[in-house]
């Protein structure tokens, strides 16, 4: 190991010590499973997006150091998101230029897990809420007469998973734009109404919980022969959460062979059913 990654890990290491009692204390998740993660061997961590913190939950509870790949902007200064490159860089993170095939971020990444290393993704790719471009889109379109300052203010925490699929029964005619407009503010309770009125299927529902699965996960595991960890949050991040839980699944293990449009699928499969384990 290179003296610059050693570096790293020691203060990979000392903010976990410091910082990680500190996120329990605030968020006070509830993690099961956490003995299914391996204490060596490559491994490609993956899970839902839903909140910036979602990778805090794996890395609290391994003393291994999971290194994630994070969008380029978090990198550079020059982006909103840019404020504290050096802390990204010491924690391990990939940084991912999320415009093109970023071959340079896979081929780092397909590294770490050569090494026997933990790598962290998230294959949905983005987080499942609503980002601003979208939610404008939306704005426009169902609610002209509002501002848009405070319609995001509550459209940001909607998962547009959830939104897509709304927009998508409206144009098989199962439900009229009406029923989206006077359901935005409850768009799950909505959709889980709609199972119990039959006009869509549990299945429906939970088929759209996630965004659709990008294959990067499942492709650099069956490469470098890594086990796949997948774990599922819901709730919501709040100071002393009440209901913010983590479940983390048992590795998968994929074969050269296999096809990975049926492997990603078969991980898809499996984190919807962690995600209803979650719910119980």
């Amino acid at each position: 190991m290179s003296k610059s990654k050693t570096n790293n890990m020691a203060i990979y290491k000392i903010f976990r010590s410091v910082l990680g009692p500190i996120y329990r204390l605030w968020y006070n998740p509830k993690i099961e499973g956490r003995e299914n993660i391996p204490e060596s061997g490559p491994i490609v961590v993956v899970g839902n997006h839903i909140h910036i913190m979602d990778q805090c939950n794996p890395i609290g509870v391994t003393k291994r150091c999971i290194h994630y790949m994070a969008k380029k902007e978090y990198f550079d200064p020059k982006y909103k998101e840019g404020k504290f490159p050096w802390f990204f860089r010491s924690a391990g993170c990939i940084p991912v230029d999320r415009t093109i095939h970023d071959d340079s971020a896979k081929s780092s990444a397909i590294e770490v897990l050569k090494e026997g290393h933990a790598l962290g993704l998230f294959p949905e790719g983005t987080r499942n809420g609503l980002k601003e471009a979208r939610a404008k889109e939306v704005q426009e379109k169902y609610f002209k007469d509002a501002d848009f300052k405070e319609f995001y203010k509550k459209a940001k925490s909607v998962k547009t998973s959830e939104v897509d699929y709304l927009e998508e029964l409206i144009k098989n005619k199962k439900i009229k734009e009406k029923d989206l407009i006077d359901n935005f503010d409850d768009v799950d309770g909505y959709l889980r109404k709609l199972v119990k009125d039959k006009v869509i299927t549990e299945n429906d529902y939970y088929d759209h919980i996630f965004l659709p699965f990008k294959f990067g996960a499942v492709s650099m595991a069956q490469k470098t022969g890594a086990l796949v960890v997948p774990f599922v949050t819901t709730g919501e991040y709040k100071f002393r959460s009440k209901n913010l839980k983590v479940v983390i699944g048992k590795p998968i293990s994929i074969g050269h062979e296999e096809d990975l449009d049926k492997v990603n699928k078969q991980l898809r499969k499996k984190m919807i059913e962690l995600y209803k384990k979650n719910e119980k």
